[in-house]
């Protein structure tokens, strides 16, 4: 009867287009939904070009545990309702684990069916509270949060004596959590949002929100938004008149910002959750350079922390052992406490499932560069 059963599932999918990826004892399958395709595709292919610099080298050298890792990628869109669809069907496929899902919303709409389904999340790529707050046992988080990234933003801000901060974010869960972030962090200094301004998500129709924010002449601006409708921004609040520095978290994309800028990113300030990419700084920064250029990819924030998930990921299946249920996975992430993965820690527990909160401040340059 069992079989039967089973063969019916098989047909039935198999009839949808969607194939199961049956669990075996030669791979592991990791299942990705992230936008390769829309205003937010830089960042889905940078993170996930990152990741598999490091799983290639390590199905290379055996896998883990003697089994190869796969690493199956749907494109989302930056849409919620796609990320979900895409969730459910790479849970009925079977994958042993999820893995670097992009943006807020999109995590957001797959909570849910990952929590009931018990397969953990591991290293979305977004700090949004919401996502830490309640304790979820099924989630794992690799970067700072933008509560920690906002305080060293604002913490900037006011150290230069500016006080007329204007918040410009998307009309989501994203720009909402960035903004409660960035209120959070004036409010210590005794400060709040001089204006504020919305962008809908995967949009470049800024005008109302610059007509709106510029009427209250702010000194500076923190923008969380993807980068194309930052960048709309940016270059609407030149064209009349703003003068004031610009404020990204790193989510943003530093290259992906100053590609779409060109010569209007100069000034423009990011906050990154990962060590500078660009030189040997830190050991897995020389790793992360030589094998980009190996492989004849481009270096970016995205991809490094692409690189640092993926590192993360292999040593929590090590630890899991040959038995890949969702709890074991959990279990082996749990016991990575004080793990150097050269220059960069990460620290989970049972109780704490954010591994980071390194955060550093760059700046973009007319040539396209990332500077410290």
């Amino acid at each position: 009867m069992k079989r039967r059963h089973l063969l019916q599932n098989f047909a039935a999918l198999a009839g949808a287009g969607a194939l199961p990826a049956l669990a075996d004892n030669s791979r592991i399958v990791l299942g990705q939904s992230a936008p390769f395709s829309g205003p937010a595709r830089g960042l889905g292919e940078q993170f996930k070009d990152g990741a598999m610099l490091l799983f290639d080298q390590v199905n290379q050298r055996g896998g883990v545990n003697g089994r190869r890792i796969e690493l199956q990628s749907l494109d989302d869109g930056y849409e919620p309702e796609r990320c979900a669809a895409n969730t459910k069907r790479l849970i009925e496929q079977g994958v042993n684990a999820l893995f670097g899902y992009v943006g807020t919303p999109t995590t957001l709409a797959a909570v849910p069916l990952l929590t009931a389904a018990k397969l953990p999340l591991i290293a979305p790529f977004t700090g949004a509270e919401a996502l830490r707050t309640p304790f979820n046992r099924y989630l794992f988080h690799i970067r700072a949060s933008y509560n920690d990234e906002a305080a060293e933003i604002v913490k900037q801000i006011v150290s230069v004596g500016v006080k007329r901060v204007a918040v410009f974010f998307q009309n989501d869960s994203y720009g909402q959590a960035g903004l409660a972030a960035v209120t959070a962090a004036l409010k210590q200094h005794q400060l709040a949002p001089v204006s504020q301004g919305t962008v809908e998500r995967n949009s470049e129709d800024v005008a109302a929100a610059l007509n709106a924010m510029m009427a209250a002449q702010p000194e500076c601006i923190v923008q969380i938004a993807a980068y194309k409708s930052c960048a709309a921004f940016i270059r609407g609040a030149r064209k009349m008149g703003f003068l004031g520095n610009f404020y990204n978290v790193s989510f943003v994309g530093a290259q992906a910002l100053a590609a779409e800028l060109g010569k209007d990113a100069r000034g423009v300030i990011v906050s990154q959750v990962v060590p500078f990419p660009f030189s040997g700084l830190t050991p897995v920064a020389g790793e992360y350079i030589q094998r980009s250029k190996a492989a004849n990819k481009d270096l970016s924030y995205t991809g490094m922390e692409g690189y640092i998930a993926a590192k993360t990921m292999v040593e929590g299946l090590r630890r899991a052992g040959n038995n890949l249920t969702g709890d074991n996975i959990v279990s082996g992430l749990e016991a990575l406490t004080e793990l150097n993965l050269g220059g960069f820690y990460i620290n989970f527990s049972s109780l704490r499932h954010t591994g980071s909160r390194y955060v550093d401040m760059t700046i973009l340059t007319e040539d396209g560069k990332v500077r410290r």
